[in-house]
């Protein structure tokens, strides 16, 4: 399983993620607020402001104060950095 850093030591599954989006646009934003309503929104901005918006196959939304350019090239990132692990 490979895992991708997305900021503060929060780590999700790579395989799980459908989208990596910037959270500005009001789909995005309407997006999140339905995760939230439903329960199924993670905030791990650690207070501070959202840069990207994980969307993952369960339907979770994962908030980040990481920029979606970040975490996509942690994602195609290469193989001993300690961005990613696989596990």
């Amino acid at each position: 399983m490979l895992l991708i850093n997305i900021g503060f030591g929060n780590i999700v599954a790579a395989e799980r993620i459908v989208a990596i989006v910037s959270p500005e646009s009001a789909p995005i934003k309407r997006i999140t607020q339905e995760a939230r309503e439903r329960g199924l929104l993670i905030d791990a901005t650690y207070g501070r402001r959202t840069r990207a918006v994980v969307v993952m196959d369960s339907n979770h939304i994962i908030l980040s104060s990481v920029q979606p350019e970040t975490v996509a090239h942690r994602l195609g990132g290469k193989m001993g950095t300690n961005e990613y692990q696989e596990v």
